[in-house]
């Protein structure tokens, strides 16, 4: 059983920066993605086996990701931070990834979350 554990939410005002931490244990295919209630899921970031990444358009340019595999850790790197980002973001994990996803149903395991409050 996979488990991942988010860390480094909080709350910031608009155009101030957050890093969010995923550890997961032997992982190496993961993503970030978050979620406002009443509102679907949504990818945020992905990387692949390669090292490629891919982000949502409404975090490009903003957001980061990156991995340390000596701590087995996906870093969330966010800057610029805007009110609409606000929202629960989790870690996600899936079995395999040649490619980059932001698509909720390619991942298998998730984190409990961690919430990102930005105030204008």
């Amino acid at each position: 059983q996979v488990r991942l554990v988010e860390t480094g939410g909080g709350s910031v005002q608009a155009g101030g920066s957050l890093t969010l931490s995923c550890l997961g244990h032997d992982v190496v295919c993961l993503g970030w993605f978050r979620q406002v209630p009443g509102k679907e899921r949504e990818g945020v970031a992905s990387r692949d086996i390669y090292g490629e990444t891919s982000y949502a358009d409404s975090v490009k340019g903003r957001f980061s990701i990156s991995k340390d595999n000596a701590k087995y850790n996906l870093i969330l790197q966010m800057n610029s931070l805007k009110p609409e980002d606000t929202a629960m973001y989790y870690c996600a994990a899936r079995t395999t990834c040649y490619s980059t996803s932001l698509s909720t149903s390619h991942y298998n395991y998730w984190g409990q979350g961690t919430q990102v409050t930005v105030s204008s």
